[in-house]
């Protein structure tokens, strides 16, 4: 079976790091002026509008990365933040002085599973909400 450009594509965004998606999304709402998080507010608020809470909390498939504290290496943090979000110093810097704070929202689990790890490993505290 040959294998579709949609298939390519995806394999091919598998490949990518997390600092590469960010520019690729960023590009994207750049050219084409769309933003990721309108379809994720929305795919999040259909299942609650279903009525079943259990089944909404089974289904979640978009969590928010908190930054709660930076703990002792600041700086390390910092550097993480700029790498997964694409801000700029200051952006960062104010994002984890002014902990607890989104770092990423409404992201799939396993791109937020990496972002806590690679936070938690320069040292801050942080929780998928």
């Amino acid at each position: 079976m040959a294998a579709t450009a949609v298939d390519k594509i995806f394999d091919q965004l598998g490949s990518m790091s997390v600092l590469e998606l960010v520019e690729l999304k960023n590009k994207i709402e750049e050219e084409w002026g769309v933003t990721a998080a309108a379809p994720v507010a929305v795919a999040a608020a259909g299942p609650a509008a279903g009525g079943d809470g259990a089944a909404a909390a089974e289904e979640k498939t978009a969590f928010d990365v908190v930054l709660t504290g930076a703990g002792d290496k600041k700086i390390q943090v910092i550097k993480v933040v700029r790498a997964v979000t694409g801000l700029g110093l200051k952006e960062a810097k104010d994002l984890v002085d002014g902990a607890p704070n989104p770092v990423k929202e409404g992201v799939p689990q396993e791109e937020a599973d990496q972002v806590k790890a690679q936070l938690e490993e320069a040292g801050a505290a942080v929780e998928l909400k």
